[in-house]
């Protein structure tokens, strides 16, 4: 019977981790490296070896309400979008309000992690830890979740361009990255296009001479506000619009979407125009990339073809010249050394995940490897969820397929990505936020059934389907469920304008309507999604089988 669990990590994952094994009356013992909780969050003055490292000005490209955990929303006062240091304050509330602390070890390092000698009788793990004295202590643990987290290898692909050797400027990554303020009046070349290079470029072309943003496809660029300056997500990620993309013909969809970001600036224009759709790769979120652009202190280039003395080679076979540093965008490679190596089977030593979780692998599922994916919405909330599943796997409460049936479903899985991902490692990485994440509740048992919901609580039922997908929708019900969750639900915007409310503004007067009644909303609203709704059951029918079949 599994009672103790090594939670790797204090960071985001790891204070969720932690949490949730207490609510199943675990035992969670949690090892932390640094000093601190907060992981990627905890922002250093200089990068630390095998840690992530984050700048300065770094701001989260997901709103509060939508990246919060489930049943702990964020401090209403908070800005929609806020600096990092907010983040790591919300981790501390967080943290002291559910008493985590007393579960966490700080300064002790996981050096392996290791099956017992009986391990396909009892699933258990010997770990081997290194504390702030340096001293080695072994322990047994009934299960394992990994939450290292997998920014802290960053790879600089020096060798892939000729002449790197005797290039006058400076090249790193943007893991050593921390400010702009070594960059006055100096020639920039940022390489990659991903958040972290959009935010870097910007930041830099405040204060330098010039700064070029290289790209190898370019992207589609969106802003973090939505019409009315609403935070984006709030707006796009729900229900409804989740039923909308399944239903309608991608075609459609690229076309209604690129049209209104080429609306506010021309993509082809502007020099980011990428070679694919909009719904086939993760946009960027950046609000003032294309104002430094029109400004012209930020430059749009190719791909970075070699250096040349102390010039800057691009694809086009056009040269900047005297250029002083280039930035690497160019990621991270996944490592958990303390694990088993049997556990990386994958193409280039990857590590292969069900569901983005568990390895196939296994006899007994009892490691779990959180946050290793990607997707199109926050992260927090699906770590959450990964947790909550992952935990009633270990008890014996949720049961995974076979090895075989495993190894069938990330396959195809990973096939259907390559389509957007040519890249095999990318492609196993992808998740769909919303789909994602009712799979696991199913698993879990806290999907909201959208009939009950409709009969008992039909306000409620708005706001769930046609609403924002916040994460309070999975503690309505089953286990975990939360008291607050509906009221978390309904005042949700409420918590948006909070932060607005700095000046009192006169209110138009305006003469209630009877078009306007709720009830006759709620009506409209109800068969309209009732028959999207059908359509969607149906869809969801068809994957269910077509899984059964692999």
């Amino acid at each position: 019977m599994v009672r103790r669990v090594a939670v790797v990590g204090a960071g985001s994952s790891g204070l969720a981790c932690i949490k949730i094994c207490v609510d199943e009356g675990l035992e969670p013992v949690c090892f932390e490296s640094s000093d601190d909780i907060g992981g990627l969050w905890k922002f250093k003055e200089s990068p630390e070896p095998e840690r992530s490292s984050i700048y300065r000005s770094l701001v989260v490209n997901t709103s509060k309400e939508m990246m919060c955990f489930s049943d702990f929303p964020m401090p209403a006062d908070y800005p929609n979008y806020f600096h990092n240091s907010q983040l790591l304050q919300y981790f501390r509330l967080y943290a002291e309000h559910f008493d985590l602390f007393k579960y966490i070890n700080f300064q002790t390092t996981v050096k392996s992690v290791t099956q017992r000698p009986d391990f396909s009788l009892s699933g258990q793990w010997d770990i081997m830890t290194i504390n702030r004295e340096g001293k080695e202590e072994r322990h047994v643990f009934d299960a394992v979740l990994v939450c290292s987290g997998h920014y802290t290898r960053p790879v600089l692909p020096l060798s892939d361009f000729p002449g790197h050797e005797t290039f006058s400027g400076k090249c790193f990554h943007s893991w050593e990255y921390k400010d702009a303020d070594a960059f006055r009046e100096k020639r920039v070349v940022v390489v990659g296009i991903g958040n972290s290079g959009g935010d870097i470029a910007v930041e830099t072309s405040r204060s330098a001479k010039k700064t070029f943003l290289s790209t190898r496809e370019g992207v589609w660029v969106i802003s973090r506000m939505s019409s009315n300056g609403l935070p984006l997500d709030m707006t796009a990620i729900t229900r409804l619009n989740n039923i909308l993309t399944l239903l309608l013909p991608s075609t459609l969809v690229n076309w209604a979407t690129e049209r209104a970001l080429n609306q506010k600036y021309d993509h082809r224009l502007y020099g980011l125009k990428p070679r694919h759709r909009f719904l086939d790769k993760r946009p960027l979120i950046n609000n003032d990339l294309p104002g430094q652009i029109l400004q012209g202190a930020l430059v749009m280039k190719p791909n970075v073809k070699g250096f040349k003395d102390s010039g800057v080679v691009f694809e086009d076979g056009t040269v900047e010249e005297n250029i002083d540093a280039v930035v690497f965008c160019t990621g991270y490679k996944v490592s958990f050394p303390f694990l088993p190596p049997a556990l990386s089977e994958g193409p280039h030593g990857d590590m292969t995940l069900y569901k983005r979780l568990f390895p196939p692998s296994l006899v007994q599922p009892t490691l779990a490897v959180m946050g290793l994916f990607q997707t199109k919405g926050p992260i927090m909330p699906i770590v959450e969820m990964q947790a909550r599943w992952a935990v009633k796997v270990f008890a014996g409460l949720s049961r995974l397929p076979s090895k075989e049936k495993m190894l069938a479903v990330i396959e195809s899985e990973t096939k259907r990505n390559m389509k957007s991902y040519p890249c095999h490692r990318q492609a196993a990485l992808q998740v769909d936020y919303i789909p994602y994440l009712d799979f696991m509740a199913n698993e879990v048992g806290v999907r909201p059934s959208f009939v009950t919901l409709l009969l008992r609580d039909p306000v409620l039922w708005v706001k769930v389907f046609l609403g924002p997908c916040t994460p309070y929708q999975y503690r309505l019900t089953g286990p975990g469920q939360w008291a607050g969750a509906r009221q978390a639900i309904l005042t949700q915007w409420e918590r948006v304008a909070q932060p607005f409310r700095t000046r009192v503004v006169p209110e138009p007067e305006s003469r209630p309507s009877s078009f306007c009644s709720p009830w006759l909303l709620i009506f409209g609203g109800t068969v309209i999604t009732a028959v999207l709704l059908s359509k969607n059951e149906v869809t969801d029918s068809r994957i269910s089988l077509a899984e059964e079949d692999l």
